[in-house]
């Protein structure tokens, strides 16, 4: 929750917020390509952190910021004149009254670009609006008057509507002095080409399985069954969290148990499956629940795509996939019906259609491709 109590949408519920994350694993190249770049005086105005949801990209803004607005500016002059020595890390003190006023949140050179709350609809925006750029610009003006570094991380960027992101656009071309941006984007290709082409970027990978479940176990999440998790979570430690906080891995063996039973669907855990996404307050499940049907299908077009099946997710799914993706031909249909029912899905969940049908039509369509597959 934020001090005025609202939640906060830049967080993951069941782990800390990036700003009292203390360590960032598996990013080190990331961290030594900002780190490289402030030692040698390069440092950019804007920066651009992308990579796969949850793999730290609002970890590392805020370490940077930390860094920034708690490292004095080198003015030449270290001790006897010696220069200053760089920076080896990106650490800052956790007793440092930087770090102190991010964590209480009252850090007054630093800006957080992001979903506002909606007095209206007693809810999170479902975007960042031109007035959240507006309140940002005020900032900056306002704190000009301190002198030093000053920081803005936009959390995610992907997620300003159109007036929003020209109205950022315009501060990046003509950016104010001493200040440095931080975007972070889970899909770049949805910005302004402007916008891109005016930030450095930052890339992040996918965490292995090893760095994952210590990532998660650093974040006080449970990593239990870390090789399943870290194959349906594909490297990200957000997604293995809201896996594991959903119950993901129970909801992905259902789905496998389900079309094990093909091809003779078992219609009654069909039922059991659709309901489960149409009971009450039960967004979230919804969108998980489309999410890993969308990857069982992603998995059946790489297993036909490549003749092997990878690491097994939950039990059987192994002989599963090896069933209904034989072969390439396989695996190009596999690929072309996820496309089409995730259209379909997004198409269902804009017009409200009912859950549980939502998801039953899935599984229909799973089922009839299914029979043709092993009927051929």
């Amino acid at each position: 929750m934020s001090d005025e109590g609202y939640p906060e949408p830049d967080r993951v519920e069941g782990a800390p917020h990036p700003r009292d994350t203390a360590r960032l694993i598996g990013q080190d190249t990331a961290q030594a390509t900002f780190l490289d770049a402030y030692d040698s005086g390069r440092l950019h105005h804007a920066w651009l952190l992308t990579g796969p949801r949850g793999v730290g990209k609002a970890t590392l803004a805020w370490r940077i910021a930390r860094f920034l607005l708690a490292t004095p500016e080198d003015d030449g002059g270290g001790l006897f004149g010696d220069p200053t020595p760089a920076p080896a890390s990106l650490d800052i003190a956790s007793d440092h009254p930087v770090a102190r006023r991010i964590h209480a949140g009252s850090e007054p050179r630093l800006f957080p670009l992001r979903r506002a709350w909606d007095d209206d609809k007693k809810r999170l925006k479902t975007v960042i609006t031109v007035d959240e750029v507006r309140r940002m610009k005020s900032f900056l003006h306002l704190s000009a008057t301190d002198g030093g570094r000053r920081a803005v991380i936009v959390d995610p960027a992907d997620e300003m509507n159109t007036a929003a992101a020209n109205a950022l656009l315009k501060m990046l071309e003509e950016p104010p002095h001493g200040v440095t941006f931080l975007l972070i984007s889970h899909q770049p290709s949805r910005l302004l080409p402007t916008i891109r082409s005016r930030c450095r970027e930052l890339r992040l990978t996918t965490l292995n399985p090893d760095a994952l479940t210590e990532a998660m176990t650093a974040a006080g999440a449970d990593a239990g069954n870390g090789a399943a998790l870290a194959t349906l979570a594909g490297g990200s430690v957000g997604e293995a969290i809201r896996l594991t906080n959903l119950d993901g891995l129970d909801t992905y063996a259902a789905i496998v148990r389900l079309f094990s039973t093909l091809p003779r669907l078992d219609r009654p855990q069909a039922l059991k499956l659709a309901d489960s996404a149409a009971q009450r307050g039960a967004e979230e499940k919804l969108s998980l629940l489309l999410d890993l049907m969308d990857l069982f299908l992603a998995r059946l077009a790489r297993t036909g795509a490549t003749g092997t099946t990878g690491l097994e997710a939950a039990p059987g799914e192994a002989q599963l996939l090896s069933l209904l993706a034989p072969h390439a031909a396989a695996g190009r249909r596999w690929a072309e019906l996820s496309q089409s029912l995730g259209a379909r899905a997004r198409h269902g969940r804009a017009v409200n259609l009912d859950p549980a049908a939502l998801i039953l039509d899935m599984v229909l369509k799973i089922d009839e491709a299914a029979r043709d597959t092993l009927s051929a």
